[in-house]
């Protein structure tokens, strides 16, 4: 998995003023923990375009001015502004490679689906899977075969190839489907009722084709 660079600075003052004050320069209030001890820091918002606003997962470097080394880290949660989408928080979890860590992953479908040309539209029900792995087996997305999807039908969790990592979702979770359209739903249904129908007049026919004998001998007697 990539790693994408962090640069901080410790924060001097934890309150809702001064963490308003330093998203008006333009700065991220974060925090890292899982370690020793909790560090409290600020970064420039504009390096967490790579890792935040992408569809794939990366780890973090913080290289915190006043630490001795840089920690290896993962984005645990972020918060963003409900209006300007801007990052208001971040919260970092330090990692350490010999520990399993979580971590919500991107899906990707990948391959053409059959029910896409048949006139079915793909839908994503699930953008990300939760994933347990050593940090050397934590992929940066989950690739998600839809090549075989005819129209109407889905691929689910427990149908996906495993590589050395745990997924934690249910098998039963739906991650995307071919979505019928409704101009082929109707269709479907108005050819259901013609079939329908002609099975009805076939009857009526066979029906009326068993009487005419009875009649016949009825006459003769």
């Amino acid at each position: 998995m990539k790693t994408v660079e962090i640069i901080g600075y410790k924060r001097a003052n934890l309150g809702k003023t001064e963490a308003k004050r330093l998203r008006e320069e333009g700065m991220v209030p974060c925090v890292v923990y899982g370690g020793d001890h909790q560090i409290h820091f600020y970064a420039p918002m504009i390096l967490f375009r790579d890792l935040v606003y992408t569809d794939e997962a990366h780890f973090a470097l913080l290289t915190i001015e006043g630490e001795p080394e840089p920690f290896e880290a993962i984005i645990q949660d972020v918060q963003f502004h409900p209006v300007s989408e801007i990052i208001m928080h971040a919260d970092f979890l330090q990692l350490f490679r010999g520990t399993p860590i979580k971590m919500n992953i991107p899906v990707h479908p990948v391959g053409t689906a059959p029910g896409i040309q048949q006139g079915g539209k793909l839908i994503r029900k699930v953008k990300y899977l939760q994933i347990k792995a050593l940090p050397k087996n934590m992929p940066e997305y989950i690739e998600v075969d839809v090549s075989k999807l005819g129209l109407g039908k889905s691929i689910k969790v427990g149908e996906l190839e495993v590589g050395e990592y745990e997924i934690l979702n249910s098998p039963l979770v739906t991650l995307a489907g071919i979505e019928v359209p409704r101009a082929l739903r109707g269709k479907d249904a108005e050819d259901e009722e013609g079939e329908e129908e002609e099975g009805e007049e076939g009857a009526t026919e066979g029906a009326e084709g068993g009487d005419a004998p009875a009649a016949e001998e009825s006459s003769e007697s």
